[in-house]
């Protein structure tokens, strides 16, 4: 009996083990792609939308920026102006970082969030969620409070690396520059999903380097905005502050209302061992 009771044993672990890491795998259905596309054209709208609010909001915005740039120096965090003065004498290299700044944004999340959906469905529904969340707790801050980004404050002394460098993809100059909403440094998209992909990672991966380059990319995203003079500090923390209320919000109230998948879990052990599960636990005891 003793021997049976080990082998349970063993065969409990082997099933904790194995349910744990391939159960959502096999419950998870991967999105129909479309729901996803429409998805993306709502928040596009949404944010177009309030981009044509940006000629009537140009006086409340850079009134804003002052005040965050006044409440930034009262503080002692105002390293803007001199990192955008140093990038702008840095020629070659404030256009590797404009191109950085204008590019990585999307092809990062967007490449991350493209290989969640077709590989991991599990992660994909929840990070989604989060992801979605943080842009539109965003777009209602740029509806109720714009702000205008460094950049525009030419008589404080900063300029536009991204424009003066002819950055590709540039949102600022030519027929790009109508799309974007040029009023929406509060909070910094860019810093919240660069976090957003850092989190995608690292339920991704164990791996060390894949940890390391995940905390690495937001680093190097926050130095690229406050560098090119299109966000502050206070920008960068909004940014955090709002992908952890989305997070909240995804765990605490989204999650919650997801049907229970007991039927699958059922099936999952079954299929792991079978005619051992269908037993009751005194017919196994016995043995």
């Amino acid at each position: 009996m003793s021997s049976a009771v080990s082998i349970d044993g063993s065969t409990g672990s082997a099933v904790s083990a194995a349910s744990a890491a391939g159960l959502s795998r096999v419950q998870a259905t991967r999105t129909r792609w479309w729901v996803e596309a429409l998805v993306i054209v709502w928040l596009c709208w949404v944010y177009d939308a309030i981009t044509n609010l940006a000629p009537l909001r140009l006086g409340a915005a850079l009134s804003h920026a002052e005040g965050v740039l006044g409440l930034e120096r009262s503080l002692g965090i105002d390293p803007e102006l001199r990192l955008d003065r140093w990038l702008a004498s840095h020629h070659t290299l404030g256009l590797v970082v404009s191109d950085y700044y204008d590019n990585a944004h999307f092809v990062v999340t967007l490449g991350l969030l493209g290989w969640l959906w077709w590989r991991r469905a599990d992660l994909y529904r929840p990070l989604r969620n989060v992801l979605v969340l943080t842009n539109v707790i965003a777009f209602v801050v740029f509806w109720l409070y714009p702000v205008a980004p460094p950049r525009m404050l030419t008589h404080d002394g900063f300029s536009d690396i991204v424009a003066s460098t002819h950055a590709l993809g540039s949102w600022h100059t030519g027929a790009l520059a109508s799309a974007a909403n040029q009023l929406a440094a509060m909070p910094s998209l860019h810093m919240a999903w660069a976090a957003w992909c850092t989190v995608a990672l690292w339920r991704l991966s164990r791996s060390l380097w894949v940890r390391g380059l995940a905390l690495l990319y937001p680093c190097m995203t926050a130095l690229a905005v406050l560098a090119t003079g299109n966000h502050y500090v206070l920008d960068v923390l909004a940014g955090l502050v709002t992908l952890a209320v989305a997070m909240l919000i995804e765990a605490t109230i989204l999650r919650k209302i997801r049907p229970p998948r007991v039927a699958h879990v059922t099936n999952l052990l079954r299929s792991l061992i079978p005619g051992r599960l269908s037993e009751s636990p005194q017919t196994v005891h016995k043995r």
